[in-house]
């Protein structure tokens, strides 16, 4: 009798200790963000790793544009280099350049664009900010048509970077325990992309 007694006990003991476990556990959920994907309250900021960046990117291609009329640009596989000294990104995209008016087969070569970020509370977005081009590369094209290129690189880098969203924020992700915030400096790093979030 006494040891279906001291077996009740530890069965008593247990519901407690795992009801206690259980409510810690929800207790950290919450206090996480469990549903704000990112979100770390110990440094209060949004943080976005190098591939969702890229992944972001990749969205705007393949992509072509037409230069003068005459020049078809043909743009894909964008890669991501990370500039945490300068606060930038660079964007490197494959370019094929195709004139209409000639018969001559396409030339291919690479754009570097580089951009700044910045949050618009409007679109509550982060944003590539101030795209310009940082260097272009043609297989088999004179030096003396640099200027050109560098015209058709800024027409991409505005065409197609300027303003582009690389997170759109979900409104339940601007309230934090109740809270509502607002995404403020934005810091690149070596892994990503971090937003402080601040409370209005």
């Amino acid at each position: 009798m006494s040891s279906i007694s001291s077996h009740g006990r530890r069965r008593g003991i247990r519901r407690p200790l795992a009801a206690t476990a259980a409510a810690a556990a929800l207790g950290l959920g919450v206090l996480s963000g469990a549903a704000l994907a990112g979100y770390n309250i110990w440094t209060g900021e949004y943080t976005f790793t190098r591939q969702e960046l890229q992944r972001a990117v990749e969205g705007r291609f393949p992509a072509t544009l037409r230069y003068a009329q005459v020049l078809d640009v043909r743009l894909t596989r964008p890669r991501l280099t990370l500039d945490a000294v300068g606060n930038r990104i660079t964007t490197q995209v494959d370019a094929q350049l195709t004139n209409s008016l000639l018969p001559a087969p396409p030339v291919n070569g690479t754009l570097a664009l580089n951009s700044g970020l910045r949050y618009d509370p409007v679109k509550r977005a982060v944003l590539l900010d101030n795209p310009t081009v940082e260097q272009v590369q043609v297989d088999g094209v004179p030096g003396q048509y640099s200027a050109q290129l560098n015209a058709v690189g800024n027409l991409v880098a505005q065409e197609l970077l300027k303003d582009y969203p690389l997170h759109t924020f979900k409104p339940e992700e601007l309230q934090v325990n109740g809270k509502q915030v607002e995404p403020g400096a934005i810091t690149v790093t070596e892994d990503g992309i971090a937003v402080k979030i601040e409370t209005k």
